[in-house]
């Protein structure tokens, strides 16, 4: 069983989504997601209403609780994915070792253009969470791809 993290700054909004979009395409492969934060501002805490309500729209049960992302989290999973630079490099620092299976989600996204960054939609409006919603389940659909590339 492969398991992947998902990484953004609260984990409310971005990572969350991540997680949800991830389990819910790779269901019947062997493989499952988590997702946390590098910042302890909601720890305990249930998704951002908005990444709830644009899971929903789109089929996507969204189940989680907030939590820090912990150094040892490079032990425990197979894929860690920042959804930023910010957060990549916040990540980095943590580690004293190989950082091989640290990536930017977006790295796999095929409509990137360069930009690597997810945006955090948390102090914007529902098509922010669109718009994530979107590039992530793009991004999850290469990462899937290339996780079976690697067996």
């Amino acid at each position: 069983m492969k398991k992947v993290l998902f990484v953004c700054l609260g984990n409310i909004c971005r990572s969350p989504l991540g997680e949800a979009i991830f389990n819910h395409k790779a269901d019947s492969l062997a493989m499952i997601a988590d997702s946390a934060g590098t910042a302890a501002y909601h720890v305990g805490e249930k998704p951002d209403h908005r990444s709830i309500e644009v899971a929903r729209k789109h089929g996507v049960p969204i189940k989680h609780k907030a939590r820090k992302f912990i150094a040892e989290d490079f032990n425990r999973f197979d894929y860690v994915l920042a959804m930023d630079e910010h957060n990549f490099e916040d990540m980095k620092a943590l580690t004293a070792g190989s950082t091989e299976h640290l990536f930017l989600l977006r790295a796999f996204d095929p409509k990137s253009n360069g930009d690597l960054n997810v945006p955090d939609p948390y102090y914007g409006g529902p098509e922010g969470f669109e718009n994530v919603f979107q590039m992530v389940s793009r991004s999850v659909d290469e990462l899937i791809k290339y996780i079976e590339s690697q067996k």
